[in-house]
């Protein structure tokens, strides 16, 4: 009898800035997750048309469609912010009442922070 491996958590993340889609991507994929990257909100639209991704990591700012927008479309996945700009608490709260956002992570990050967030998000 063999035990099937379980499956790995697939991390979907969404920036604009290849150095830190680069750096999260390296990251997350020397912990074990797999990774799908988008470089911007639209593009996140359509991979998400063939892949669900246990957690999207998504830049609060990038070019294109407003990522507000972008996140309203998204269903059934968790989102964690990576912003570098800092967000008031009543932006934070209207952004968090998307039933789907699930944290905020500032830019630039710890990199053991952003790890034990990920694997607390996925988990």
């Amino acid at each position: 009898m063999t035990l099937k491996k379980k499956p790995n958590k697939t991390i979907m993340i969404v920036d604009d800035e290849e150095d830190i889609r680069d750096t999260v991507k390296t990251l997350c994929e020397a912990n074990g997750y797999e990774t799908i990257i988008a470089v911007n909100g639209d593009d996140c639209l359509e991979k998400l048309k063939t892949s669900k991704p246990d957690l999207i990591l998504m830049d609060i700012m990038m070019p294109g469609t407003p990522v507000k927008e972008v996140v309203k479309k998204i269903k059934g996945v968790k989102i964690a912010f990576l912003s570098v700009v800092r967000t008031s608490d009543a932006e934070k709260e209207e952004l968090l009442s998307s039933k789907n956002i699930v944290d905020f992570i500032q830019k630039p990050f710890d990199v053991k922070t952003l790890l034990t967030k990920i694997k607390k998000l996925v988990s």
